[in-house]
């Protein structure tokens, strides 16, 4: 069987960038084993695989190198940029059904694809575990404790980019999934973040887009907008525009094709 495969740099407008995401378009859906097998293969934080299910509707799934996962913004975003931009649907929106309920992706006027996420609420003040603390390697002024997630804010963007983490103690921090944030320098953009995950065999991701139905709730709440700007300071580094509506995050991004191919098995 030979399966068409694009790997696709999401969050960024330049190759080398943002956060790469594998997509495979499928005609029906693979044995769970051997989609595991092709996001190990790949070894990206996600690998997508989509199924059409007819007027503009897919089913839409998630895999990092070790785990299916509930949500995934990159390789959402990904996967609209390969529907509109290499296979050439028409319309400006399409709609994927997935593990998160349906999930809109729509086309805006200057060319950004705008995903509609669910926001994450139930977060918590929290104290850090000495792990927790160690991994980071640098005390945090906040912690938040968030459904399956930290979250951890300091007082400055810097304090955010020069973090040189222990990876391999974060790994022993429950849960395992850790967002590190900051405001935005004056200017450049409203705040900054990092993403640690490695109970899903990630130690950094580059740019996390469900990471922001948290973050955007916490810092539209903290600045008091709706409209934010927002980057990831990863090595990679990505640039998300986000709209807290109610309920929901729009979170815009650009995204560009770095490969085209097969993969045969």
């Amino acid at each position: 069987m030979k399966l068409p495969l694009y790997w696709i740099d999401a969050f960024t407008d330049r190759a080398f960038h943002g956060n790469p995401a594998a997509v495979v378009p499928l005609e029906n859906w693979l044995d769970d084993a051997v989609m595991q097998k092709v996001a190990f293969e790949n070894g990206l934080s996600e690998t997508a695989f989509f199924v059409a299910k007819g007027n503009a509707r897919y089913h839409l799934r998630w895999f990092t190198p070790a785990v299916e996962v509930d949500l995934c913004g990159h390789a959402t975003l990904a996967s609209a940029h390969v529907l509109f931009r290499e296979l050439g649907i028409a319309g400006d929106a399409v709609t994927f059904d997935t593990r998160s309920g349906p999930l809109v992706v729509t086309q805006l006027a200057d060319g950004k694809l705008e995903m509609d996420f669910p926001v994450r609420t139930g977060d918590v003040p929290a104290e850090p575990t000495p792990a927790l603390l160690r991994g980071l390697g640098r005390a945090p002024e906040q912690v938040i404790r968030a459904p399956a997630r930290w979250l951890c804010v300091y007082a400055r963007a810097a304090d955010v980019r020069v973090l040189r983490p222990d990876h391999a103690v974060l790994a022993s921090v429950t849960p395992g999934r850790i967002m590190v944030t900051a405001p935005g320098d004056a200017g450049d953009c409203d705040f900054v973040s990092r993403y640690f995950a490695p109970d899903a065999g990630i130690a950094e991701d580059p740019v996390t887009g469900s990471a922001h139905c948290t973050l955007v709730p916490y810092w539209a709440a903290r600045l008091g907008k709706t409209s934010l700007h927002a980057r990831q300071v990863s090595t990679r580094g990505g640039e998300l525009w986000c709209t807290l509506a109610g309920d929901r995050v729009k979170i815009a991004g650009q995204a560009v094709r770095y490969l085209r191919g097969e993969i045969s098995r």
